[in-house]
C-alpha cells in the first residue's frame, strides 16, 4: 500500500520556477528519501503535497485520499516539520506543545515528556530564550507527539549539533519500528544514506530518478585505490570505465563503471603491495547523477 502518491505535479510562479511533473510513491512503512541542493524543489513539493499552496496541475493523495479535497482530515494523522521553524517568542516551550496538542484531542502530555526527554529540551524555558538548535527541537517535538501515521521532515537537522542529529535518528528509526512511515527531505547525502529505504533524486524542480539506495549503488562506480611498489605509468589505467584518474608517488587511485573483470585483469599484470576496492557515498552517486543529466 502506498501512504503518498504524486502524480504529474506542478506548481508554477508566473516565470518563476517552481515543480514540474514530479510523481512518485511512498510506501506504507518505509523511510524514503527526497534529495536535491537547496532550491531544487524539495520544499515546494513538500507544501504542495499538505496543500500548504495548491498545485497549478497533477494530484497527490495521502493514505488514499485526495490532499487538496481531504485536507484537515489528513493532517490528523500527520506530523510535520518545516525547513524553518517559527513561533510566538514570549511562550514557554511546555505551553506551546500543550498547545499543539489540543488540536488532536488527546492526551499527548507523557509524550510529550517521553520527547522532550530524548531531545534534551527544557520545556520550562521560553521560546524567546532558546537557540536555533533548542527550537528545531521543539518543532520536532510538536511533529511526533500525537503519534503520527506519516511523519514528513523538510531538512530536519539543521541547527542540531553531531550528537543530537544521532538522536534524533535513532528516534526516528524508533517510529519506523512502531509502524510510521517517513518522508525525510535533505541535502545532506549522508543522513539519506544513513536512514532510507528508497529515494528521489531532484534537480530544477524536476525528478531525474527514484531508486532503492543499493540500486543506487550497484549501478555506479567502483572506488579503486591501487598501492604499488613503484610509480606506474599515469596512463596504464587509461582504459574504457575510468574515471576521475589521480597517481600520488605509488598510489593510483579512480572511479570505475563497467565489467570489473577489465580492470582486475590489469591489476593483475602488476605487482602490487595493497588495494582498496569500495562502494562510493552517496555524494558521488549524486553528482554522477547530475552530471548525466547535465
Amino acid at each position: 500500500m502506498n501512504v503518498i502518491e504524486i502524480k504529474n505535479l506542478t506548481k508554477t510562479y508566473g516565470k518563476a520556477r517552481g515543480i514540474s511533473d514530479i510523481s512518485f510513491n511512498v510506501e506504507e512503512g518505509e523511510i524514503f528519501g527526497f534529495i536535491g541542493p537547496n532550491g531544487a524543489g524539495k520544499s515546494t513539493t513538500i507544501r504542495t503535497l499538505l496543500s500548504l499552496i495548491y498545485p497549478t496541475s497533477g494530484s497527490a493523495t495521502i493514505f488514499g485520499k485526495d490532499t487538496v479535497k481531504f485536507a484537515p482530515e489528513i493532517k490528523k494523522e500527520i506530523g510535520y516539520l518545516p525547513s524553518e521553524v517559527f513561533y510566538y517568542d514570549n511562550m514557554k516551550v511546555k505551553d506551546l506543545l500543550n498547545y499543539s496538542a489540543s488540536f488532536y484531542k488527546k492526551d499527548c502530555s507523557k509524550r510529550i515528556l517521553e520527547l522532550a526527554n530524548v531531545m534534551d529540551l527544557d520545556l520550562n524555558k521560553k521560546i524567546d530564550d532558546l537557540s536555533l538548535g533548542n527550537k528545531k527541537k521543539v518543532g520536532i517535538v510538536q511533529g511526533l507527539l500525537h503519534s503520527p501515521k506519516l511523519i514528513i521532515l523538510d531538512e530536519p537537522t539543521s541547527g542540531l549539533d553531531p550528537l543530537m542529529q544521532q538522536k534524533f535518528f535513532e528516534l526516528l528509526e524508533k517510529e519506523n519500528k512502531n509502524g510510521a512511515t517517513i518522508l525525510f527531505s535533505s541535502h545532506i547525502l549522508s543522513e539519506v544514506q544513513r536512514l532510507c529505504n528508497r529515494v528521489a533524486i531532484i534537480k530544477e524542480g524536476k525528478i531525474v530518478t527514484v531508486e532503492k539506495i543499493s540500486t543506487l549503488k550497484e549501478n555506479t562506480y567502483k572506488k579503486f585505490k591501487i598501492e604499488t611498489s613503484s610509480p606506474l605509468d599515469f596512463d596504464y589505467f587509461t582504459i574504457s570505465g575510468v574515471n576521475k584518474l589521480e597517481r600520488k608517488d605509488n598510489i593510483t587511485s579512480f572511479l570505475f563503471k563497467g565489467n570489473v573483470n577489465t580492470v582486475m585483469k590489469k591489476i593483475a599484470d602488476i605487482e602490487i603491495t595493497n588495494l582498496w576496492i569500495e562502494e562510493p557515498d552517496l555524494e558521488e552517486i549524486f553528482m554522477h547523477y547530475y552530471e548525466k543529466e547535465a
